[in-house]
């Protein structure tokens, strides 16, 4: 196809207008921007470096009707392997700004959780320490409610700086953000977390160390850390554990091509090497069929899918 012919290329001018020529990169390979190392290429993957950019860059897509994904660090996403016909917006790679008043620490978008965590122990701020091992972004844990150890975000979150569907900036307080498990209004609003505001406690840095070793240590003896994944494949069902359940069905080590339930815990469907989105996505159905045919339960992902 000759450059003429190209219908992307004019919003593409435009995106290398606005984040910079080596911030727009084309076809890229999805496999390499997702925990569970699978999947096709996004058209184009741009990584806006501002809360400015990031708006320009949404509105941009939006006027030329192209689809358009907010991506974070990619640990809850499973992307097909024909890959993704539109523009992947990395917040997750561009805003990573860290700022501490006091006891808030503020943390743009695309920060890891677990550096956010890191950071909060070096300063003697307690509140994070469930986070350690939780291998999201500061805006993916917002949108999620990301939690583990009986912690999770609503618990220390005070507000998030957000982009509106109109484009317009906004900060919201935690308690208007209708926080649940895996839920938020960033979800359900279509919102785009910018920054996160956390409000931690004075603490003393050995005893938040001990604390975040003891979960480093919990973690690696029962999870397949070892491997790609998603972390938990499924929503915990009401009155059930989907480990549990998972296991009692005999799915354990359940396989097709490169994905496998793992042997260590249940709950995580894992990339044995070499596992394509279709061997990932025909392991989850089974289980869910297999599970809700002994048990009645039908298991929701908390994986998301996308392409």
């Amino acid at each position: 196809m000759s450059q003429s012919e190209s219908p992307r290329e004019p919003l593409e001018w435009r995106l290398r207008a606005i984040v910079g020529e080596e911030n727009v990169l084309e076809d890229e390979p999805m496999s390499e921007h997702t925990t569970f190392k699978v999947g096709g290429p996004a058209d184009l993957y741009v990584i806006p470096e501002s809360f400015d950019e990031v708006r320009d860059v949404l509105l941009a897509c939006d006027e030329a009707g192209a689809s358009r994904f907010v991506l974070g660090r990619g640990s809850d996403l499973l992307v097909s392997d024909e890959g993704y016909r539109g523009v992947i917006v990395a917040v997750g790679e561009g805003l990573m700004g860290v700022s501490v008043d006091g006891t808030e620490m503020t943390c743009q978008a695309g920060v890891d959780l677990r550096e956010a965590s890191e950071m909060a122990c070096e300063l003697g701020l307690s509140g994070l320490e469930f986070a350690c091992g939780i291998p999201g972004s500061v805006g993916g844990a917002c949108f999620m409610n990301a939690g583990a150890y009986d912690g999770c975000v609503a618990d220390v979150l005070k507000c998030v700086r957000v982009l509106m569907p109109d484009g317009s900036q906004d900060t919201i307080d935690a308690a208007d953000l209708d926080l649940g498990y895996r839920r938020s209004r960033v979800a359900s609003d279509g919102l785009v977390v910018l920054s996160a505001t956390f409000d931690l406690e004075k603490g003393d840095p050995e005893k938040i160390r001990a604390k975040m070793d003891d979960f480093t240590q919990r973690r690696e003896e029962k999870q397949p850390l070892e491997m790609a994944s998603a972390g938990s494949t499924f929503k915990r069902p009401e009155g059930h554990f989907a480990g549990k359940l998972i296991m009692d069905a005999g799915l354990m080590g359940y396989r097709v091509g490169g994905a496998e339930v793992s042997t260590k815990h249940a709950g995580f469907v894992v990339n044995t090497g070499g596992a394509t989105a279709a061997d990932v996505h025909a392991v989850i159905e089974h289980v869910q069929d297999e599970v809700e045919r002994q048990f009645g339960v039908r298991l929701e992902p908390e994986v998301r899918f996308l392409g």
